[in-house]
């Protein structure tokens, strides 16, 4: 799915919140929290991330969550809709891809003196490096808290050299 071209205040300030934004994960073999800033942070060790948050499943509902068993990591992975539950089967049988992380990691950063907060959908990571994944509905795209959070997080993760789907 391409992305399109940013042209929200949070690209025009780039390279001032890029600096400044820290990523925090936790390592699934130990469970200890990490956070360092996005520039010093590597692929690997985000590869091994537990879920920064899990969710509970509660009779009414309006969302469909659940675990999926995943040929690629030989385990469950989980997932908070149908939709992202379609992103995630079509990672898992796409060759290409190596890992699947869920809810990987919560990005922060401050754009106009304003505390910014997000946590990815998935990590995948691939032969040629790794792609941050957020899945929204179409109808929710042109919404302008969502289309904010996703050029901030494209431009950043993109100075990073990641790819955002």
């Amino acid at each position: 799915m391409p992305t399109k071209p940013a042209t929200s205040n949070a690209t025009r300030a780039v390279p001032g919140f890029v600096a400044q934004t820290s990523v925090s994960f936790r390592s699934a073999s130990d469970g200890q929290e990490k956070t360092l800033k996005l520039m010093d942070a590597a692929s690997a060790p985000l590869a091994g991330a537990a879920p920064w948050r899990t969710f509970r499943w509660v009779k009414g509902q309006k969302h469909y969550s659940g675990t999926y068993w995943s040929a690629t990591e030989a385990g469950h992975v989980i997932y908070e809709s149908r939709l992202e539950l379609a992103r995630l089967l079509y990672a898992d049988f796409d060759p290409s891809v190596n890992r699947i992380v869920a809810q990987p990691f919560l990005l922060t950063t401050e754009i106009d003196g304003q505390a910014r907060r997000h946590i990815p959908d998935f990590l995948l990571i691939i032969d040629t490096g790794a792609v941050v994944v957020d899945v929204k509905p179409q109808h929710r795209l042109a919404g302008p808290k969502v289309s904010s959070t996703f050029a901030w997080t494209r431009a950043v993760v993109n100075a990073r050299d990641g790819v955002t789907r």
